[in-house]
Parts: structure tokens; sequence; C-alpha cells
């Protein structure tokens, strides 16, 4: 497959649609995840926050003090990441925690309502981000009400490592929602594609005589291409009928004058002139064969063959062997034939014949003694005509087969035979090849479709 297939291109698509949707859902799902965890950690700084807010009295000297610590141990580990401080005005850092060593958190000076939670993300005593939560609350001691802020802060790497830990987890189901996702994009692209093989099936189908156009029950979004399909092979079939009609009206039209050519031929030798009356004979013999050659070639050329054609090779090469064997080239030959008892070729019975019949006619033209003929089937059917006969020179074999050639003049013949049998070997897609026979003589190699 290269990049210009639609496989390809669906691949393409789908892989760069996967990483895409995975990645904006990993993204999505850690952040989601640590939103909810940053939720859950403000709630617990706001339980802290409270018993905080609890523990807080004003002494009779006017002095602030807690009458418990806070229970959490970490409180009393310095740098533990679980902080918490009071702040009276002027005197940040009033109290705080024996987790902050000797620093503090610096809170920002922002107007607090009381009773108001406030959350920042402000920097720690040893430079680490922190999750803040802070409110003001307003005492009343012997003395006038005193304002005090009271912050609780954690450590945001606990945040950061629930995530990196929660990453971790979901990485083997992102993997496995890969492999979900990739199943079921081959299975939509197999199902996708496949009326497209199924059009390439019946195409092929077509080709190979066994169906006259497409079936129509593809899906809606293949039936307009379908229907153009059937539209051009429907067209197609008329135009070649009309032009076989054609042909075979001009060939009609040329069968009245050719006769008339050989009466005239006829009385010219009666009236003592063989020698005109031959010449007129021959051209009117070479005009006949042309013209049937020009019919038959019509009708291979045309592509109008029936569906499902069929031929057994063998009973037809044995048909013409015993006409052969009548004629005055071919009474005196020795015919071998090799073969098995049938061989199943996908050509019309008249091509076959007509392809079969100028090959075992040239062979017998040119033959001294023996004609071998060897059929086979594997995948194809091989067909092999080889003759006694002079053969022909190595550098001219290229050229058998060309309409009108003729290699030597010492024989009569229309040049047009082996033409014939390329234009039928075209038609049906086979090969045809020519070599030296072991005979010495001329060796034609013929590969037809074999029936599936």
């Amino acid at each position: 497959m290269t990049r210009r297939s639609l496989r390809v291109r669906l691949w393409a698509s789908a892989v760069v649609s996967i990483g895409v949707a995975l990645l904006v859902a990993g993204i999505g799902l850690l952040t989601l995840f640590e939103r909810h965890v940053e939720r859950r950690i403000g709630a617990e700084l706001r339980v802290q926050l409270n018993q905080l807010a609890a523990a807080v009295v004003i002494r009779a000297d006017g002095g602030v003090e807690l009458e418990h610590e806070p229970s959490d141990p970490r409180f009393s580990q310095p740098l533990s990441g679980l902080y918490w401080q009071i702040d009276a005005p002027e005197q940040p850092g009033l109290l705080r925690s024996r987790s902050l060593w000797d620093g503090f958190i610096p809170l920002p000076a922002d107007d607090l309502e009381q009773g108001i939670v406030h959350a920042h993300a402000l920097p720690g005593p040893d430079g680490k981000p922190l999750l803040v939560r802070e409110r003001r609350i307003l005492l009343s001691g012997s003395g006038p009400q005193t304002s005090l802020r009271l912050a609780v802060a954690i450590d945001r790497a606990e945040l950061v490592a629930a995530r990196d830990a929660f990453a971790a987890d979901m990485l083997p189901y992102l993997g496995l929602i890969v492999l979900v996702l990739i199943l079921a994009t081959f299975v939509q692209i197999q199902t996708g594609l496949a009326p497209l093989e199924s059009v390439r099936r019946g195409l092929g189908a077509i080709r190979s005589g066994e169906s006259p156009q497409l079936a129509d029950d593809y899906p809606d979004e293949v039936m307009p291409l379908v229907a153009e399909v059937n539209a051009l092979l429907a067209a197609r079939a008329q135009a070649v009928e009309r032009a076989r009609a054609w042909t075979a009206d001009l060939a009609h039209g040329l069968k009245t004058p050719l006769s008339a050519l050989i009466a005239d031929a006829q009385r010219l030798r009666k009236s003592g002139n063989p020698a005109l009356a031959d010449d007129l004979e021959q051209l009117a013999e070479s005009m006949r064969r042309r013209v049937e050659r020009e019919l038959i070639r019509a009708r291979v050329r045309s592509g109008s063959s029936s569906h499902q054609a069929r031929v057994d090779v063998v009973e037809a090469t044995r048909r013409l062997l015993r006409t052969l064997q009548r004629t005055p080239n071919g009474e005196s030959l020795d015919w071998q034939l090799e073969t098995p008892s049938q061989v199943m070729a996908a050509l019309m019975s008249d091509d076959l014949m007509e392809l079969l019949g100028n090959l075992l006619e040239n062979a017998a033209k040119w033959a001294s003694a023996r004609v071998r003929v060897s059929v086979r089937v594997e995948h194809w059917v091989e067909i092999e005509v080889g003759d006694d006969g002079p053969g022909v020179a190595g550098n001219q074999l290229s050229r058998l087969g060309q309409r009108g050639l003729r290699l030597d003049e010492r024989k009569d013949g229309s040049g047009l035979g082996l033409a014939i049998v390329r234009d039928v070997i075209d038609a049906y897609g086979g090969e045809l090849c020519f070599g030296t026979a072991p005979e010495g003589g001329l060796m034609v190699r013929v590969r037809l479709p074999a029936v599936a």
C-alpha cells in the first residue's frame, strides 16, 4: 500500500484521531483528578482551620495563645509540609506551628471578611508551593476586640504525588483503550471498504465474462458509482453491437462483388485467358479471407463473449486434427498430441477454434513430416504447437503475429493467421510467444485462462 491508498489514509487519520483523543482524555482526567484532590485537601484544611480558630483565646493580659495544639503530628515536625500560622495586626507570624521552624507564610494583604475562607497558592518556608486556606476572626478579651488572621497550609507536593500516582494507575487502562480503539478502527475500515472490494470482484467477474453487470445490492453510498458503471457497460455494449452490425453489413455487402469477380474469372478461363483468371481468383480469394478475418477480429475485439465462457481444449484440438488430416497439407503429416483427457479454458468455443485452427494450419503448411501439439493446465492452460519445418530466424521471432506480415512468400497465405491468434489471446488476457521447436521448426506457446 502507498500513501495514495484509501486504507492508509483512513489508518493515518484514525491514528491521529486516537492520539489526539487519548491526549485530551488523559489531560482532562488528570485535571479533573487534580481539582478533585485539591477540593478534598481544601476541605481538610477548612477543618484544620476551624479547629485552630476554636483553640485561640485571649489571655487576661491581652496576649494571644492556644488552649491546645492541633492534633495532627505533622504540625510538630519541622518542614513536614503541613503548617498553621496566626497573624495579628502588624505582627505576622505571631503564633505558628513548630513545622514552620523559623520561617513563616507570607500571607497577602487582602481585605478579609469575617468568616470567609480565602484560598491562596503561596511559597512555603523552603520555597515549595503551598495550598493555603485563611480566615479572619475577632476575639474579645478584657480590652477591645482583637482581629486575627488564621492560616493553615499544606505542601502542594502531596497533590502532585497523588496526581502522578493516578496517572501511573491510569496508563494501563489507556493502553487497553488504545487496543480497543485500534480493533474498532480495523473493523470499521474493513467494513467500510468491503463494498469497494465487492465492486472490484464484480468488475473482475464482468471482465472474465461471468457477469454482465454489477449487482444492485451495494450500500446506498456506493450505488451511484455502481449505477454509473452499469450505464457505461450498457452504453459500451450498445456501441459494440452497432459496430458488429456495421462490420457484418459491410462484409455481406462485399460478398456479392466477390462472387461476381469469381464468375468473371471463370468466364475468362473459358474464353482462353487462364493466367488472368487465376490472378482474379487469387485476388477474390484473398479478399474473401480478409473479410472473414475482419469479421472474426470484430467479434473477438468486441469483448461481447457469453458469460461463463468455457470450452474443452482437448476436444476442440482433436476435432481440428481430424479435419486437417483430410487436407492436402495435413494428410501426410505425423500428428503427435500430448494432452490430459480434458482441459477446460475460459474461452468461447468459436474463438478457441479460430485460434487453434490458425496455429495448426500454419504448422501444417510449413511442417516437413511431423507436428507436435502439447496441452497442459495448471493455473493457466498452456498450448504448444511445434513443427519440423524450416523455422524462423531468431531475429525475426519478435515480428511474428504482425498483421499482414509474411516472412516467406513461397507459400500462399494472407499473413493474417498469427495476427488473428494474437487478437484472440489479447482479448482474453493470455500470452503468446515464439521459439524454436526441438524438431527444428517453429514453436508457438500460448497461455489461456483456465476455468476456475
